[in-house]
C-alpha cells in the first residue's frame, strides 16, 4: 500500500496519522474568527485544515417546501431549511486565499471539500494538493469524475454507502485519472454515537479495496479516533472550533483546542503502540529481566546439607535458577557452605 506524499507530508501507515481540523462552518460567518481556529489548529499540531467549497445556491434550491426542509426532532439543524442553513454555514470565496494562505504561513496543509464543479474549477485556480469527497456526495459520480481529472489525490467520506457504492465511486475516481484515493469511515449523525461507529470495518475496507483507510468521526471525544489508529487508520477528520459555547451550525460534535491536542498527540502514541508482532523481551525489556523471580538462599546452608523449603526461596531478582527447578532442587545437597542471600545455581549442587 503506497504512502502519499502531500507538500512534503508523508501520509501512510509507516507515518503518525494524518489529523484534518475541519472549520466547516464554525467560523460563524467572522474572517477574523476563521484565523484564529486556524492558529488553534496549528497550535494543537494538526497536519491540515479543511473548508468547504460551496454557496447555498451551488448545494441545493431556495424552496420551503417538505422536500428542502429538516423535520427530523432529532437533529441540530430541525426546523431549518436546507437553503438558510446552508447560507449560514459556507465560506465565502473571496476568504479561501486568505485561509489557505495563513494555514501554509502556519505549517499546515489547507484543502477543501467541493460541491459541484465551479468549485473545483474555483479551487483548482488556488492550488488545492488534495480534495475531500463528502458522504453525502460519495455517490455524486460526475462531482467525482471531475475532481478525480485534476490527477490530485482524494479523500472519500463513506458515510451511508455500500460496498457496491464505494467501490463504483472508486473505480470512477481511477477511470477519470485519480491514482491515489483514501477511504474514511464515517456515520453521517451530527453527533455520531461510539455504538453506532463500527470502526472494525477500518481493516477490512481497506483489504477489501486495497487502499489506505482512515476515518471522519463526528463522535464526540477522542477515543473512538484513537481506536481506529490502532485498527489502521492513517487519517483522521474532526470538526474543530474555539468552543462549544461559541455556538455554530457545527459546533455541538467539535472538537476544542485542548481536545484537538489530546487527539494530536494520543492517536500517534496509538500508532506508535501498534507495532509489529512480537515476542520475547525488546531491547529495552532486556534489563528488566533481572527483576524476575528465582531461586535464593533465604539460610545458610552447610556443606552437604539438604536444599529444603526452609532454606531456598523465590523471590525476586532473577539472578539464580528459574523457578520451574524448584521441585528439583528439594532434597538435593549442597556442595559448598552457602550464605543466605546468594541466588541458587547449578554449581552449587
Amino acid at each position: 500500500m503506497n504512502e502519499i506524499n502531500i507538500e512534503g507530508r508523508k501520509i501512510g501507515p509507516h507515518h503518525p496519522p494524518f489529523i484534518i481540523a475541519e472549520m466547516s462552518g464554525n467560523h460563524n460567518q467572522s474572517l477574523e474568527r476563521a484565523f484564529h481556529i486556524i492558529e488553534e489548529a496549528a497550535k494543537a499540531g494538526a497536519h491540515a485544515l479543511k473548508i468547504q467549497t460551496y454557496t447555498a445556491d451551488t448545494m441545493t434550491l431556495n424552496m420551503n417546501t417538505k422536500d428542502f426542509k429538516i423535520e427530523d426532532k432529532n437533529s441540530l439543524w430541525s426546523g431549518r431549511t436546507l437553503y438558510t442553513l446552508y447560507q449560514q454555514a459556507y465560506t465565502p470565496w473571496e476568504w479561501h486565499k486568505p485561509i489557505f494562505d495563513k494555514c501554509r504561513e502556519l505549517g499546515m496543509i489547507p484543502l477543501s471539500t467541493p460541491f459541484d464543479e465551479s468549485s473545483v474549477d474555483f479551487l483548482e485556480d488556488l492550488g488545492v494538493p488534495i480534495y475531500k469527497i463528502a458522504s453525502f456526495e460519495n455517490t455524486d459520480i460526475p462531482l467525482i469524475k471531475k475532481v478525480a481529472a485534476t490527477g490530485k489525490p482524494i479523500i472519500i467520506s463513506t458515510g451511508m454507502a455500500t460496498v457496491a457504492e464505494i467501490d463504483e465511486s472508486i473505480r470512477a475516481a481511477k477511470d477519470a485519472g485519480c491514482k491515489e484515493v483514501i477511504l474514511l469511515k464515517c456515520t453521517s449523525t451530527y453527533p455520531a454515537s461510539p455504538e453506532n461507529t463500527n470502526i472494525a470495518t477500518i481493516p477490512h475496507m481497506k483489504n477489501l479495496f486495497n487502499c489506505q483507510v482512515g476515518l471522519s468521526d463526528h463522535t464526540m471525544g477522542t477515543g473512538v479516533a484513537v481506536a481506529s489508529v490502532a485498527l489502521g487508520a492513517t487519517v483522521i477528520e474532526k470538526h474543530f472550533t474555539l468552543s462549544r459555547a461559541d455556538g455554530g451550525v457545527d459546533s455541538a460534535f467539535s472538537l476544542e483546542p485542548s481536545e484537538l491536542r489530546d487527539l494530536v498527540v494520543e492517536t500517534e502514541r496509538a500508532w506508535q503502540a501498534v507495532g509489529q508482532i512480537t515476542y520475547g523481551p525488546t531491547d529495552e525489556e532486556k534489563a528488566s529481566l533481572k527483576f524476575r523471580r528465582s531461586i535464593y538462599v533465604n539460610k545458610d546452608i552447610k556443606a552437604g546439607e539438604p536444599f529444603t523449603k526452609e532454606n531456598i526461596k523465590i523471590v525476586r531478582p532473577g539472578y539464580g535458577l528459574e523457578p520451574k527447578f524448584y521441585d528439583v532442587m528439594i532434597g538435593r545437597t549442597a556442595k559448598k557452605h552457602i550464605s543466605a542471600g546468594t541466588p541458587l545455581r547449578w554449581d552449587s549442587i
